[in-house]
């Protein structure tokens, strides 16, 4: 069975259709997380972040199981749309996701020319030995603000202080989560398929991420052939929210090039 993509899957865009385009893909904190990556690309590139399907009460549909297969289905949804010289933006999952369809591009002829670039942004999915992917689903969300922010009061959003329906969709978005990137949020065979990846790439890390650290971030940086690495100071997980400037100071120049 093909991974396919439903036709009414929310996209937030910005910018010039006429632009180059920018996928931009969310973490597990779901699109609001990379809104401002869209916000900022929009000067120069046609901007487009889908919402993962199973993400926000949106449906999965029973072909994407996995992280390559979700990577799959924007391949053909990019194929379709007949994109050229696309740049993968993608945060924390969304790295994953970015590297899976770098590599799946780099392998198969009809995907010559689509992808053009990869920036992976504290992106999980590889293994990396002595440096593992915290364990996500254990932790609680004061937990989660200490590994994934710099600061984790900025991080830390009470549950109290959530609605039924919000909690609801929060619960749903983890078992999404887990059902495509598994409890360990990692491919043992993603690091060694990293030397496939064929585009220009920038990998962009926060000194102070506790998710996956700055360590696992140069292992995925060595691993794609001619990556720059960058890490970001007073950040964590999330550098583009946490230490934008910093954070754009990396990716702007890599884009302008690239």
């Amino acid at each position: 069975m093909n991974a396919s993509l439903s036709a009414d899957l929310p996209v937030l865009q910005a910018g010039d259709p006429r632009s180059r385009t920018a996928l931009v893909l969310h973490g597990g904190g779901g699109p609001r997380t990379v809104a401002p990556v869209v916000g900022r690309l929009a000067a120069t590139l046609h901007a487009l972040a889908p919402t993962h399907p199973g993400w926000e009460g949106t449906a999965r549909p029973d072909s994407i199981s996995t992280i390559a297969q979700l990577a799959a289905a924007y391949l053909e949804r990019l194929l379709e749309h007949e994109k050229h010289d696309v740049v993968l933006v993608g945060s924390s999952i969304g790295g994953w996701i970015a590297l899976e369809m770098a590599i799946q591009a780099a392998h198969d002829e009809r995907y010559a020319g689509l992808i053009g670039a990869v920036v992976d942004i504290d992106g999980v999915g590889a293994e990396v030995e002595g440096e593992p992917v915290a364990d996500f689903f254990a932790l609680d969300a004061r937990g989660l603000a200490e590994a994934a922010w710099h600061d984790p009061e900025r991080g830390y959003i009470d549950p109290a202080g959530l609605t039924d329906e919000q909690r609801a969709i929060q619960q749903a978005n983890g078992r999404t989560m887990s059902a495509l990137a598994g409890t360990s949020m990692s491919d043992p065979t993603l690091l060694d398929r990293l030397g496939a990846v064929a585009v220009p790439t920038l990998v962009v890390w926060g000194e102070s991420d506790r998710i996956v650290t700055p360590a696992y971030g140069r292992a995925v940086a060595a691993a794609v052939p001619g990556a720059q690495f960058v890490e970001i100071p007073q950040a964590g997980h999330l550098p583009h929210l946490e230490a934008p400037d910093a954070t754009w100071a990396a990716i702007t120049p890599f884009l302008a090039k690239s």
